[in-house]
């Protein structure tokens, strides 16, 4: 039984939301968003300023899909209405990131910069060269972007150089001993 499934998602001043067939979108002052129901497993109602997800039958799969739609039809009206953001931080000598253009390039000790093409929906910024801003609508598609930058130098155990999360804590290790 979902827990999650159970209670509807408010939605705020300023946001839309409507059902055609088997497509959910949602429409806000930061943009649209649109989510692929599962028609078979999953139903979803508005009533009044609030959206209702009930699954259709008793099967596992249904269940599981009803808590999941519900979290993702959630995530979607946060997205338009407030957005999502997350920075990253970069430790190491000489690692250093700028934004040019629709690029972003990122120094991160090898023998090239690293050029991460930005895509569309996100906002990339550097308030200063070792932090990165990843600003967009969609939840998943903002740490998508801030995995696939942080998978170019995952920070090491031994000095913690590399590109962590915000407030992230890294696991350090202790050096040789003589």
């Amino acid at each position: 039984m979902s827990r999650v499934g159970k209670y509807p998602v408010e939605i705020p001043a300023g946001v839309t939301v409507a059902v055609n067939g088997n497509v959910l979108t949602a429409k806000g002052k930061l943009g649209e968003l649109s989510l692929p129901l599962m028609t078979d497993k999953v139903e979803a109602k508005i009533e009044g300023n609030k959206v209702s997800v009930s699954p259709r039958g008793k099967e596992a799969a249904a269940r599981m899909m009803w808590g999941t739609t519900r979290a993702n039809i959630a995530n979607m009206v946060k997205g338009v209405s407030v957005g999502y953001a997350k920075t990253l931080e970069i430790n190491g000598t000489g690692y250093r990131a700028a934004v040019q253009g629709k690029n972003l390039v990122v120094n991160l000790g090898f023998s090239h910069d690293v050029v991460y093409p930005i895509p569309d929906g996100i906002k990339v910024t550097c308030e200063k060269p070792t932090s990165i801003k990843v600003e967009g609508v969609d939840k998943r598609q903002v740490g998508q972007v801030c995995a696939e930058l942080r998978a170019y130098r995952p920070p090491e155990p031994y000095k913690g150089k590399g590109v962590k999360f915000e407030g992230e804590a890294i696991r350090r290790k202790e050096g040789k001993k003589k």
